[in-house]
């Protein structure tokens, strides 16, 4: 597995890089977040890299930080999202969107990512939650959404409802309520509307 690369920039087209190690030219494929921030070329450059080893080809991929690496492993790890479409989302938003994203469960945010439609935006948030934004649950400014809430939220988006659907049957349930009997009554407000 190549981990890392440090050498000498190139070629820049974007996505993609040819980064010269001793000798060897690595064609690397970057997001939009590392390429801006990449020097010129004939300069040296250092990438945390992921090597996707496929029947037809070997891909590399690197990342200015190592944790952009980290949710570009997340990501791939989704059923329906390959490192084409990571790739796209970390171009299209920074992780501290995402994480804020996935955090508030805007499923609106990923779909304005080029190849992101609403069912996948849905998948991702529900697949990344706990994985990545809980920590930065409490910043960002507006309240975070309670733990019960948020798990009735997608518990309800897992049964199919929409998000706006969701969330009118979330305001009826009572703030203290526990998870299983939030369920249970925003299933009822639901099936009343």
């Amino acid at each position: 597995m190549i981990g890392r690369l440090s050498g000498v920039l190139l070629e820049k087209n974007p996505p993609q890089l040819l980064v010269d190690v001793q000798g060897v030219g690595y064609e690397v494929d970057v997001p939009m977040s590392t390429f801006y921030n990449l020097p010129h070329t004939g300069e040296r450059v250092t990438l945390f890299t992921h090597l996707a080893v496929r029947e037809d080809a070997h891909l590399l991929y690197g990342f200015g930080h190592a944790e952009e690496r980290a949710v570009f492993r997340q990501l791939i790890k989704i059923s329906g999202i390959g490192a084409r479409t990571a790739l796209s989302i970390l171009s299209g938003m920074s992780i501290a969107d995402l994480s804020q994203a996935v955090t508030r469960q805007e499923a609106g945010r990923l779909v304005k990512v080029p190849g992101i439609g609403k069912k996948t935006a849905e998948r991702l948030l529900l697949e990344l939650k706990g994985k990545l934004g809980a920590d930065l649950g409490s910043m960002g400014g507006a309240a975070a959404v309670p733990d019960a809430q948020t798990d009735i939220l997608n518990a309800l988006i897992a049964l199919g409802y929409s998000d706006k659907e969701a969330l009118l049957a979330l305001k009826t349930v009572p703030a203290g309520a526990s998870v299983s009997d939030g369920i249970k009554q925003a299933l009822k407000a639901l099936s009343k509307g």
